[in-house]
């Protein structure tokens, strides 16, 4: 008996809503991060993008445990010398909401091409509203 391997024209992808208000950052971001890869399907491949896309709102409303706020920092480097940027988690859910859900969901992903092809399914936005509804996302609820 041989094993089915998927095939990267017969995926089908389905559109999931994933509202972040007041769920811990990293329990949103792995429910996210199996959804973009197909892991939550019977048909997974691992070296085919046979995920689902993902929408990600209210991030700004995503929840912190502990004293993350003040210890979590967050870096970027601007690749010039002295170019080493340095924010904490407070100063990020305040300004970079977005980019504070998008790091956590892309720290799950693969660190390959299919794991940038992954990423590219991936929509994260500050509020309650998307641009998205004609895709007639279904809501994925989070424990």
């Amino acid at each position: 008996m041989t094993s089915y391997m998927q095939k990267k024209e017969t995926v089908k992808r389905a559109w999931y809503v994933i509202d972040a208000e007041g769920k811990p950052l990293g329990r949103v971001a792995s429910k996210a991060a199996v959804l973009l890869r197909g892991k939550h399907k019977p048909t997974y491949t691992p070296h085919i993008d046979c995920g689902d896309y993902v929408i990600i709102i209210n991030a700004e409303k995503v929840l912190l445990t502990g004293n993350k706020l003040e210890n979590k920092k967050y870096y970027s480097h601007s690749q010039y010398p002295g170019g080493l940027r340095e924010r904490t988690a407070k100063e990020m859910i305040e300004k970079y909401p977005e980019e504070m859900v998008e790091k956590a969901v892309k720290g799950m992903l693969p660190k390959n091409r299919l794991g940038r092809s992954m990423y590219k399914k991936l929509f994260v936005y500050a509020g309650n509203e998307h641009p998205h509804m004609a895709q007639k996302p279904e809501v994925m609820e989070i424990k």
